[in-house]
């Protein structure tokens, strides 16, 4: 049985070109144009992951109220947001809204559908009985691959997909300095450099919340990141 896709988008031509891709990798997709619309059907079944607009034709932040709406039925329940806005970026990221990951909509077809499968990849693993895995363990780290989870002092770390991949790229070899390049390579995104600062401040945040002293994340002016040796 084919996973299905709801794509919740308010512009016809990028909702049937974002179907017709995942189409090809055997995936059952509906597309909806509003959010009363994808609401009446979603009150008859949910599907199995869900892509939103944040701006759905006369609600500008209509993507967010259905995300809130879908998480309070599933904390489970796969949500990817679509964004032109660069400012909705810490709404998002911050997780307020229970979103699981967020993407620029001039996303390659292929990252889109990367990012799609990443997400049943992380539901299947932590859905799944504890197998040997990946993991990496540093001091109050611990960062399990598969399962895309990372724990910080024996809590979990609320880290979208993308955030999980900039990290790993950094545990995975303390002390080296990780150019913004190779954190975009990493993590399937091609955005600016503004927005990779943005993205590694939104991770500090997210361990500061857990542990206000953490400071593990160094910034190599000129060169990039590096997670302490």
């Amino acid at each position: 049985m084919s996973r299905t896709v709801a794509i919740v988008e308010d512009e016809p031509a990028i909702r049937d070109n974002y179907a017709e891709a995942l189409r090809r990798y055997g995936f059952e997709v509906h597309g909806f144009g509003s959010r009363p619309e994808a609401k009446l059907a979603f009150s008859l079944r949910l599907p199995d992951l869900v892509i939103i607009d944040i701006g759905l034709g006369d609600e500008p932040e209509g993507g967010f109220e259905l995300c809130r709406e879908l998480r309070a039925r599933s904390s489970t329940l796969p949500i990817l947001f679509l964004t032109a806005r660069d400012s909705d970026l810490d709404v998002i990221s911050g997780l307020r809204l229970g979103a699981d990951d967020y993407l620029s909509k001039d996303i390659s077809l292929p990252q889109l559908t990367a990012r799609v499968q990443a997400l049943f990849r992380r539901m299947e693993a932590l859905r799944a009985p504890a197998a040997r895995e990946q993991v990496f363990a540093l001091r109050g780290l611990r960062l399990e691959v598969e399962r895309m989870r990372v724990v910080w002092n024996g809590s979990d770390v609320p880290l979208t997909v993308t955030e999980f991949w900039m990290v790993h790229a950094l545990v995975r070899h303390p002390g080296h300095v990780r150019s913004r390049e190779q954190l975009m390579r990493e993590a399937q995104v091609v955005v600016d450099d503004a927005t990779i600062t943005s993205h590694i401040k939104r991770i500090r945040r997210k361990f500061q919340a857990i542990d206000p002293t953490f400071d593990e994340i160094d910034t190599v002016h000129g060169a990039g990141y590096r997670w302490r040796p």
